[in-house]
């Protein structure tokens, strides 16, 4: 494995335990699948407990929105290059599709522009490719008050959390 590969490896699994640390994510099942500062990879795991449908087999809408949402956060983090505090200010979605049942879904995300106060980001939610969504989105964040934390003396304070 190359310096880059190792490196990129390593980045995955810090920001997989940043990913982690909400209770509701756990939850969810959600897993980091991909970052990069430009495009942001959460993905859903096919779970029963999420269907929305019994009777199509189809995930709950609410499922998709959590994974964009949490996604948002994250490629937020990522372009800041640390942790901080920030509310969902606005979120919208539009849904293309149901979700094939049984399938994985992904959650994509940019931070698109940074400002002091807010974040502004958008992404979309698939199988596939980004380009054949199930649903696209975007959102506003509103950075709050509290220590803004890199993403290493983050992890030093998780020590000991087991999820």
């Amino acid at each position: 494995m190359s310096n880059v590969e190792s490196d990129q490896s390593d980045k995955v699994r810090k920001w997989q335990q940043i990913t982690v640390i909400s209770p509701y994510s756990r939850e969810l099942g959600l897993r980091l699948h991909g970052v990069e500062p430009g495009w942001c990879v959460i993905k859903v795991l096919p779970d029963e407990r999420l269907v929305g449908n019994p009777a199509t087999g189809v995930v709950h809408g609410g499922v998709i929105t959590a994974l964009l949402d949490s996604c948002y956060g994250l490629a937020i983090f990522v372009k800041l290059d640390k942790l901080r505090p920030m509310a969902t200010l606005d979120l919208r979605i539009d849904y293309l599709k149901p979700a094939t049942p049984g399938r994985e879904i992904f959650g994509g995300a940019v931070c698109y522009k940074l400002g002091h106060e807010l974040a502004f980001v958008r992404g979309a939610a698939y199988h596939d490719s980004p380009d054949d969504p199930i649903a696209t989105s975007s959102a506003i964040f509103m950075f709050t008050d509290g220590p803004v934390i890199a993403l290493d003396d983050a992890l030093k304070l998780l020590e000991g959390f087991k999820p």
